[in-house]
């Protein structure tokens, strides 16, 4: 009797802090939703398509700044997935980015002097705009850096996709960040705007991936890749997170946690492959590491807005000052989606028959 009176007791124990758990979540999920709507007083529409947006449509929602050399193929890409409007904030760019996006005539534009940091890296911004405009969309949150690949990928897939997954009851999108970089100086590497940036910089690391469970986000935190290698190698702990679930179909009580690396409510986040839950997942190529990243590097480190700790992150960037060659022997050269299905980074999941 002793021992289940203690098993009964741990689980009362259990399901209490399991409740205070989903409590403070509940609140901090409605703290980052009041964030979002006081700081919408910042922005300032340059272009307001919205009325246009349909029932049904996707939406992708970006923050861009001093971004004119990626956003033809940026958008030029997603708009062939199956992207029907998007919705940019500018933040303060210097380099004809404002005008190039109120040029597409499928996307709405804010402007904003703001701190990119204090907005939480521009996630209040766009929370603004989900929570205004993509209630009851399938919504694409990226950052300009950012291609998406899914199962099954070609031009118009993206619809196939979220049908299928609204017809399984699924309302998110897993997906792994894999940074691409070229062969020799990353400031090499020639780079021309409408470009593929995969032509440009193709290799990527594929060998070095590690999971973490964060149970009360009900997710896998992801570590790995060429910046793990070669960055954060004596501090494995402090590599970027490379899992993000930046498809969503949104409600105006969600909320990203941390940019789209974990949303509240955390079931949001429950969309690995497990038994049971056989769904599909994508990658994020990540092109971060274009020949420009060398000047950029040298005006985020001055202006400190892009981490919590931008201390910390000193080495990183006068590593990437230095204009680093990150090829290695093992390499892998990008090809296709089927490639990172076989390579374990990417899974069709029980999406396998094309409609």
């Amino acid at each position: 009797m002793h021992g289940v009176g203690m098993n009964h007791q741990g689980m009362t124990n259990s399901a209490l802090y399991l409740a205070w758990r989903a409590y403070r979540l509940r609140w901090r999920r409605r703290y980052l939703l009041g964030r979002a709507i006081r700081k919408r007083k910042q922005l300032v529409a340059l272009c307001d398509r919205t009325k246009t947006i349909n029932s049904g449509d996707i939406l992708l929602f970006c923050t861009v700044r001093n971004e004119a050399l990626r956003l033809p193929y940026f958008i030029q890409h997603h708009r062939d997935l199956g992207v029907d409007h998007f919705l940019f904030v500018d933040n303060d760019s210097t380099d004809g980015t404002a005008d190039l996006l109120t040029r597409q005539p499928d996307a709405s534009v804010w402007q904003t002097t703001g701190s990119y940091k204090k907005s939480r890296f521009g996630m209040d911004w766009l929370g603004w705009l989900q929570l205004r405009h993509g209630h009851g969309h399938w919504c694409l949150t990226l950052d300009a850096d950012e291609i998406l690949i899914i199962p099954h990928q070609h031009a118009g897939r993206l619809p196939h996709l979220t049908r299928w997954l609204d017809q399984h009851g699924w309302h998110s999108f897993r997906t792994l960040m894999i940074d691409l970089y070229p062969k020799g100086p990353v400031r090499d590497a020639t780079y021309v705007a409408g470009q593929n940036p995969a032509d440009a910089i193709p290799y990527f690391d594929a060998d070095n991936f590690t999971h973490h469970p964060r149970p009360e986000l009900q997710t896998l935190l992801t570590r790995g890749g060429v910046r793990a290698r070669h960055f954060f190698q004596s501090a494995p702990h402090r590599a970027p997170t490379m899992n993000k679930t930046p498809l969503v179909k949104w409600h105006r009580r969600y909320s990203y946690l941390d940019s789209t690396h974990s949303l509240l409510p955390p079931r949001l986040n429950r969309s690995y492959p497990e038994p049971g839950f056989d769904r599909p997942t994508g990658a994020l190529l990540h092109t971060k590491f274009l020949n420009t990243i060398v000047e950029k590097s040298a005006e985020e480190k001055q202006r400190q807005e892009h981490f919590s700790n931008s201390a910390l992150y000193d080495d990183y960037y006068d590593g990437l000052i230095a204009n680093p060659d990150l090829w290695a022997p093992h390499a892998q050269r990008y090809v296709s989606w089927q490639q990172l299905e076989k390579l374990g980074l990417l899974t069709r999941g029980a999406w396998d028959h094309v409609d």
